[in-house]
């Protein structure tokens, strides 16, 4: 079966790929507590073919970690290990490394963050718990930032993304999307503020639009890019609205030439069609993921590129099993299947053990 669209090369402005494959974000709790190590340097590497590298969610200020050994970028050493990983991708191929700037909010845990109280738009404390070594913790209440102190966090994103670009990133994904803190700004159900950074669609918009000015000013709109999951309900979000909230940040987006907006296919949670409207409002480059335990069909994601409705299509699972799946694809191989019980251990087994084509061929 031919996936002729999704090998087609990609140019605009500055960007240039060999193809329209991502690696898609994909947390496995391997860092050396919050710092990326050798281990991690071979895993980026091994699938450097990718046409964007997106790492892993990564913290911009300690108060934002939610999990454990997830890494960090606001500290010299996690500059100097994520400029590790840089390096090992630039040697090992074409993909640009993005760094995914996440901050938890209040799905941060005390646990994690030294004993603080995380920090959230409201005060609002999310249903269930995250896990850790020492088993399952429930969520605590979040400290509401107080209005005062938003140019402080803003400024945190801004500083995470010089660090990026300045250990040899391509550019940053700020992650806007599944119930992390900028997604908690744009749902009513955990922004309950009365400051202009809540209350209308006006008001929950404000901060992520701000935080992407500002890091575009930083390190500029061709490093910049943002992630998106309209309307998912992971990590305890309720959108009442989410067409009219993402019109109007999309809208806002398009004022940059971003990098690229990164859209999951949230069309099961929503009426609407969170692609589609993305498409429509946004006029730059578009990576478009399905989602956590489905990724789309290789042809459908071919025959939306070559419709022009897509120009990325991102793999996770699909990625973290097959370090080569740009050339298992281009080819027709078969597909090694991911280890479930792997993905968030510790240690090389399910994360830098997956055979290339290469190594495969040679072992048999």
């Amino acid at each position: 079966m031919a996936y002729d669209a999704l090998f087609e090369p990609y140019s605009r402005g500055n960007l240039t790929t060999e193809h329209r494959i991502a690696l898609a974000p994909l947390t496995r709790n391997r860092a050396v507590g919050t710092v990326p190590g050798d281990i991690n340097a071979e895993y980026y590497a091994q699938r450097a073919d990718a046409a964007f590298v997106i790492s892993e969610g990564t913290h911009p200020a300690a108060i934002g970690q939610g999990y454990y050994d997830v890494a960090g970028l606001h500290n010299d050493e996690q500059q100097a290990g994520w400029a590790k990983v840089a390096d090992a991708v630039a040697k090992a191929g074409n993909g640009k490394l993005v760094i995914q700037l996440m901050h938890a909010g209040r799905v941060a845990h005390p646990y994690y963050t030294g004993g603080a109280t995380p920090v959230a738009p409201s005060a609002v404390t999310p249903e269930g718990g995250t896990w850790t070594p020492d088993g399952e913790q429930a969520f605590v209440e979040p400290r509401e930032i107080a209005t005062d102190e938003l140019q402080s966090v803003k400024q945190e994103f801004v500083d995470a993304a010089k660090r990026a670009v300045a250990a040899g990133a391509y550019g940053v994904e700020l992650h806007a999307a599944n119930g992390y803190l900028l997604h908690q700004f744009l749902a009513e159900n955990t922004n309950k503020r009365t400051d202009g950074y809540g209350t209308d669609v006006a008001g929950r918009i404000r901060f992520v639009v701000e935080v992407t000015n500002a890091v575009v000013e930083a390190i500029g709109a061709e490093r910049t890019a943002i992630r998106l999951s309209p309307g998912h309900p992971f990590n305890d979000i309720a959108e009442q609205d989410p067409k009219a909230t993402y019109e109007a940040l999309l809208a806002e987006l398009a004022k940059h030439d971003l990098l690229y907006v990164h859209v999951l296919d949230t069309a099961p949670y929503v009426d609407y069609a969170p692609l589609e409207q993305a498409r429509s409002i946004f006029p730059g480059t578009l990576v478009i993921n399905e989602g956590f335990s489905e990724e789309f069909d290789v042809q459908g994601a071919n025959d939306l590129i070559a419709a022009g409705k897509a120009d990325f299509v991102a793999y996770g699972r699909r990625f973290l099993a097959n370090p080569d799946l740009p050339e298992r694809l281009r080819t027709g191989a078969d597909l090694n299947e991911p280890d479930e019980s792997t993905f968030y251990s510790r240690g090389p087994k399910g994360y830098t053990d997956y055979p290339a084509l290469d190594t495969a061929a040679s072992q048999s």
